[in-house]
């Protein structure tokens, strides 16, 4: 019987870049890290993980919409943060009828939403 979700994962090339985006940009608490995977969001029953795409089925999972969602307090804030990064957007911060949101891109192309609910 499957009990739950353990993670969903991002795959990246370059993960030195991914660990310093993830990490230190967005600044998403690390629950568990090896040299090839981190994962995010300690006591969640749901992680979200970044692994380098090491099978040649991973490659092209590289750099797309990934469909995650998370959920930030201080969007504005954060959204100003990473524009003075540099950081690169799919979608700039906008109002939609469900909140505020953005979708940024990670060095490897790889879109994640940000919302503020």
């Amino acid at each position: 019987m499957i009990e739950r979700m353990k993670n969903v994962v991002v795959f990246v090339r370059d993960f030195a870049a991914a660990q310093h985006f993830y990490k230190e940009q967005l600044g998403l608490p690390v629950a568990n890290e090896s040299q090839f995977m981190m994962e995010f969001f300690p006591g969640s029953t749901t992680n979200l993980g970044v692994a380098t795409a090491m099978h040649e089925d991973a490659y092209p999972l590289v750099g797309r919409h990934t469909g995650i969602t998370l959920v930030v307090k201080e969007l504005d804030d954060l959204c100003k943060k990473l524009t003075e990064a540099g950081v690169a957007f799919a979608e700039p911060l906008m109002q939609t009828p469900w909140g505020k949101m953005a979708v940024v891109k990670d060095p490897e192309g790889n879109q994640i939403a940000l919302v503020d609910r």
